[in-house]
């Protein structure tokens, strides 16, 4: 029996392999499940070997000359292979970045609690990226004004994170990131 017609009922669709009657190529070189070669076959052959034990004929490598299949059990195959994504997905680290951005003319007050968001966010592991805009006549002391957020950032936040990225001008911005401090 095919397991193609299993995946189709249950709504799932794995295109990227073709399976038994999903194979164009007339002459193949297939592959037992254990990974031994049986040589060059017809189609037609390979598909009445594959039924006859309860294995499907699955195209593992269609650019080679010529095409390689190999029998398995297409259902148990990406059933693995699912299983194998998830356990992948599980243990891959995401790494967020958090945003905080400041005007030049920010008051003492708005300034300390932009902060205090900042150190919540280095305290729970995320990495903070610091933009300081400008516009109009801002632009004319950007260097002094920028330099002073710069000092007063980093005092207020090097018991948690260290500077990961200098600061960097871009267009009317001066960005810098922090990364929590390695325990």
């Amino acid at each position: 029996m095919s397991s193609f017609y299993h995946f189709r009922r249950c709504n799932i669709s794995f295109t990227e392999l073709k399976v038994n009657e999903q194979i164009r190529a007339f002459e193949m070189r297939v592959i037992e499940e254990n990974g031994n070669s049986l040589g060059i076959l017809k189609k037609d052959e390979a598909l009445k070997l594959a039924d006859s034990r309860n294995l499907d004929l699955v195209e593992i490598s269609p650019n080679a000359k010529p095409p390689v299949c190999k029998l398995l059990d297409y259902g148990k195959f990406k059933y693995e292979q699912l299983k194998k994504d998830k356990v992948a997905r599980k243990n891959q680290i995401i790494i967020v970045v958090k945003e905080v951005q400041f005007r030049p003319n920010i008051d003492k007050h708005d300034l300390g609690i932009k902060l205090t968001h900042a150190h919540e966010f280095l305290e729970k592991g995320f990495k903070v990226r610091f933009a300081i805009k400008f516009r109009g006549r801002e632009l004319e002391y950007k260097e002094v004004k920028s330099k002073f957020l710069i000092d007063e950032t980093m005092k207020a936040l090097s018991d948690i994170g260290e500077l990961e990225n200098p600061p960097a001008t871009e267009d009317r911005t001066i960005i810098f990131q922090m990364q929590p401090r390695k325990k």
